[in-house]
Protein backbone atom coordinates (compact mmCIF):
# COMPACT_ATOMS: atom_id res chain seq x y z
CA UNK A 1 0.00 0.00 0.00
CA UNK A 2 1.20 3.49 -0.82
CA UNK A 3 -0.72 6.77 -0.83
CA UNK A 4 0.14 10.25 -2.14
CA UNK A 5 -1.35 13.53 -0.94
CA UNK A 6 -0.55 17.26 -0.89
CA UNK A 7 1.66 17.33 -3.99
CA UNK A 8 3.31 20.62 -4.91
CA UNK A 9 5.78 21.29 -7.75
CA UNK A 10 7.86 24.43 -7.22
CA UNK A 11 10.51 26.63 -8.83
CA UNK A 12 9.95 25.62 -12.46
CA UNK A 13 10.16 29.25 -13.59
CA UNK A 14 13.46 29.91 -11.84
CA UNK A 15 14.93 26.59 -12.97
CA UNK A 16 14.22 27.39 -16.63
CA UNK A 17 15.58 30.92 -16.31
CA UNK A 18 18.77 29.44 -14.91
CA UNK A 19 18.94 26.96 -17.77
CA UNK A 20 19.28 29.93 -20.13
CA UNK A 21 22.05 31.62 -18.14
CA UNK A 22 25.03 29.94 -19.89
CA UNK A 23 24.06 31.38 -23.30
CA UNK A 24 22.39 34.61 -22.06
CA UNK A 25 19.32 33.50 -24.02
CA UNK A 26 16.63 34.80 -21.66
CA UNK A 27 14.99 36.75 -24.51
CA UNK A 28 14.03 33.43 -26.14
CA UNK A 29 11.98 32.38 -23.12
CA UNK A 30 8.29 32.05 -23.98
CA UNK A 31 6.77 30.58 -20.80
CA UNK A 32 4.29 32.16 -18.42
CA UNK A 33 1.49 31.67 -15.88
CA UNK A 34 -2.03 30.69 -16.88
CA UNK A 35 -5.28 31.80 -15.26
CA UNK A 36 -4.94 29.06 -12.63
CA UNK A 37 -1.51 30.24 -11.54
CA UNK A 38 0.29 27.30 -13.19
CA UNK A 39 3.60 27.96 -14.91
CA UNK A 40 3.30 26.73 -18.50
CA UNK A 41 6.39 26.09 -20.61
CA UNK A 42 6.31 27.67 -24.05
CA UNK A 43 7.54 25.94 -27.18
CA UNK A 44 11.08 27.38 -26.95
CA UNK A 45 11.54 26.59 -23.26
CA UNK A 46 10.10 23.10 -23.53
CA UNK A 47 12.37 22.36 -26.49
CA UNK A 48 15.39 23.51 -24.47
CA UNK A 49 14.27 21.50 -21.43
CA UNK A 50 13.95 18.33 -23.54
CA UNK A 51 17.30 18.82 -25.27
CA UNK A 52 19.12 19.38 -21.99
CA UNK A 53 17.36 16.36 -20.47
CA UNK A 54 18.51 14.16 -23.34
CA UNK A 55 22.04 15.51 -23.61
CA UNK A 56 23.48 12.39 -21.95
CA UNK A 57 25.02 14.10 -18.92
CA UNK A 58 23.49 15.20 -15.63
CA UNK A 59 25.72 18.30 -15.82
CA UNK A 60 23.78 19.52 -18.86
CA UNK A 61 20.45 19.03 -17.12
CA UNK A 62 21.35 20.75 -13.85
CA UNK A 63 18.09 22.70 -14.03
CA UNK A 64 16.26 19.49 -13.03
CA UNK A 65 17.88 19.71 -9.58
CA UNK A 66 16.14 23.07 -9.12
CA UNK A 67 12.61 21.84 -9.84
CA UNK A 68 11.34 20.82 -6.41
CA UNK A 69 8.49 18.52 -5.39
CA UNK A 70 6.84 18.29 -1.98
CA UNK A 71 4.59 15.30 -1.34
CA UNK A 72 3.00 13.51 1.63
CA UNK A 73 3.57 9.76 1.27
CA UNK A 74 2.06 7.05 3.45
CA UNK A 75 3.80 3.72 2.92
CA UNK A 76 4.92 0.64 4.89
CA UNK A 77 8.24 0.57 6.69
CA UNK A 78 9.58 -2.09 4.32
CA UNK A 79 9.18 0.39 1.44
CA UNK A 80 10.65 3.30 3.37
CA UNK A 81 13.73 1.17 4.04
CA UNK A 82 14.35 1.04 0.29
CA UNK A 83 13.39 4.67 -0.28
CA UNK A 84 16.07 5.71 2.21
CA UNK A 85 18.64 4.61 -0.39
CA UNK A 86 18.00 7.99 -2.03
CA UNK A 87 19.80 10.36 0.32
CA UNK A 88 20.99 12.94 -2.21
CA UNK A 89 18.41 15.54 -3.18
CA UNK A 90 15.79 14.36 -0.70
CA UNK A 91 14.50 15.51 2.68
CA UNK A 92 11.75 13.89 4.75
CA UNK A 93 9.92 14.57 8.01
CA UNK A 94 8.12 11.50 9.32
CA UNK A 95 5.55 10.73 11.94
CA UNK A 96 7.44 9.40 14.95
CA UNK A 97 7.34 5.77 16.02
CA UNK A 98 9.62 6.69 18.92
CA UNK A 99 7.33 9.30 20.48
CA UNK A 100 3.84 8.65 19.13
CA UNK A 101 3.57 4.89 18.48
CA UNK A 102 1.42 4.48 21.61
CA UNK A 103 -0.80 7.55 21.07
CA UNK A 104 -3.63 5.75 19.21
CA UNK A 105 -5.09 2.24 19.14
CA UNK A 106 -3.54 -0.21 16.69
CA UNK A 107 -5.92 -1.01 13.83
CA UNK A 108 -5.68 -3.16 10.73
CA UNK A 109 -5.74 -0.02 8.54
CA UNK A 110 -2.43 1.02 10.11
CA UNK A 111 -0.69 -1.82 8.26
CA UNK A 112 -0.23 -2.75 4.60
CA UNK A 113 -2.02 -6.04 4.14
CA UNK A 114 -3.25 -5.95 0.52
CA UNK A 115 -1.11 -8.93 -0.55
CA UNK A 116 -1.49 -11.14 2.52
CA UNK A 117 -2.84 -14.64 2.23
CA UNK A 118 -5.75 -15.68 4.45
CA UNK A 119 -3.31 -17.22 6.91
CA UNK A 120 -1.02 -14.19 6.77
CA UNK A 121 -3.93 -11.85 7.47
CA UNK A 122 -4.94 -13.95 10.48
CA UNK A 123 -1.40 -13.77 11.87
CA UNK A 124 -1.30 -9.99 11.41
CA UNK A 125 -4.65 -9.53 13.15
CA UNK A 126 -3.44 -11.58 16.11
CA UNK A 127 -0.26 -9.50 16.30
CA UNK A 128 -2.28 -6.28 16.19
CA UNK A 129 -4.41 -7.53 19.07
CA UNK A 130 -1.29 -8.29 21.11
CA UNK A 131 0.29 -4.94 20.29
CA UNK A 132 -2.87 -3.19 21.40
CA UNK A 133 -2.83 -5.04 24.73
CA UNK A 134 0.80 -4.02 25.26
CA UNK A 135 0.00 -0.44 24.29
CA UNK A 136 -2.74 -0.20 26.91
CA UNK A 137 -0.48 -1.69 29.58
CA UNK A 138 2.28 0.76 28.67
CA UNK A 139 -0.07 3.76 28.94
CA UNK A 140 -1.11 2.57 32.40
CA UNK A 141 2.33 1.71 33.73
CA UNK A 142 4.84 3.72 31.64
CA UNK A 143 7.09 0.68 31.87
CA UNK A 144 9.82 1.19 29.27
CA UNK A 145 10.12 -2.56 28.72
CA UNK A 146 6.58 -2.53 27.36
CA UNK A 147 7.48 0.34 25.05
CA UNK A 148 10.39 -1.71 23.74
CA UNK A 149 7.99 -4.62 23.20
CA UNK A 150 5.96 -2.41 20.87
CA UNK A 151 8.99 -1.05 19.00
CA UNK A 152 10.67 -4.42 18.52
CA UNK A 153 7.50 -6.34 17.65
CA UNK A 154 6.21 -3.72 15.22
CA UNK A 155 6.11 -5.41 11.77
CA UNK A 156 7.60 -3.79 8.68
CA UNK A 157 4.10 -3.59 7.19
CA UNK A 158 3.32 -0.69 9.57
CA UNK A 159 2.41 2.39 7.53
CA UNK A 160 4.28 5.62 8.16
CA UNK A 161 3.52 9.11 6.87
CA UNK A 162 6.40 11.28 5.66
CA UNK A 163 6.41 14.70 4.07
CA UNK A 164 9.10 14.40 1.39
CA UNK A 165 10.95 16.97 -0.68
CA UNK A 166 12.66 15.78 -3.86
CA UNK A 167 13.84 17.28 -7.12
CA UNK A 168 13.27 16.22 -10.72
CA UNK A 169 16.82 14.90 -11.12
CA UNK A 170 16.28 12.49 -8.23
CA UNK A 171 12.99 11.42 -9.79
CA UNK A 172 14.80 10.68 -13.08
CA UNK A 173 17.09 8.29 -11.22
CA UNK A 174 14.25 6.70 -9.24
CA UNK A 175 12.09 6.13 -12.31
CA UNK A 176 14.93 4.57 -14.28
CA UNK A 177 15.88 2.10 -11.55
CA UNK A 178 12.47 1.32 -9.99
CA UNK A 179 9.87 1.34 -12.78
CA UNK A 180 9.91 -2.48 -13.09
CA UNK A 181 10.57 -3.26 -9.42
CA UNK A 182 9.10 -6.32 -7.73
CA UNK A 183 7.30 -4.21 -5.11
CA UNK A 184 3.96 -2.81 -6.23
CA UNK A 185 4.68 0.27 -4.13
CA UNK A 186 7.60 1.21 -6.39
CA UNK A 187 5.55 0.74 -9.53
CA UNK A 188 2.82 2.93 -7.99
CA UNK A 189 5.47 5.52 -7.12
CA UNK A 190 6.62 5.55 -10.76
CA UNK A 191 3.00 5.92 -11.89
CA UNK A 192 2.73 8.95 -9.57
CA UNK A 193 5.88 10.43 -11.16
CA UNK A 194 4.09 10.29 -14.53
CA UNK A 195 1.41 12.67 -13.20
CA UNK A 196 3.87 15.50 -12.49
CA UNK A 197 4.12 18.52 -14.82
CA UNK A 198 6.18 17.71 -17.93
CA UNK A 199 7.07 14.29 -16.54
CA UNK A 200 6.89 12.60 -19.94
CA UNK A 201 9.17 15.17 -21.51
CA UNK A 202 11.85 15.72 -18.85
CA UNK A 203 11.65 12.91 -16.25
CA UNK A 204 10.76 9.62 -17.90
CA UNK A 205 11.96 10.43 -21.43
CA UNK A 206 14.54 7.90 -22.60
CA UNK A 207 15.40 9.78 -25.77
CA UNK A 208 18.95 10.99 -26.19
CA UNK A 209 19.32 14.22 -28.18
CA UNK A 210 22.49 15.64 -29.61
CA UNK A 211 23.45 18.54 -27.36
CA UNK A 212 23.75 21.84 -29.19
CA UNK A 213 24.29 24.75 -26.84
CA UNK A 214 23.93 27.26 -29.67
CA UNK A 215 20.30 26.23 -30.03
CA UNK A 216 19.37 27.70 -26.69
Amino acid sequence: MIDFKECYVMNLENAMRGARNPMNSWARSDSGYNENGDYILGENDLSLAKRLRGAGSSDHRKYLRQIMVSIDITAPLYWWKEYDTYKVGTVANSTSTMHKIHSKPFELEDFSHDHLSKNGLSILKNLIDELEKIRILYIESKDKKLWYDIIQLLPSSYNQLRTCTLNYETLVNIYRSRKNHKLDEWRSFCDWIKTLPYANEIIISEEQHEYNSFGR
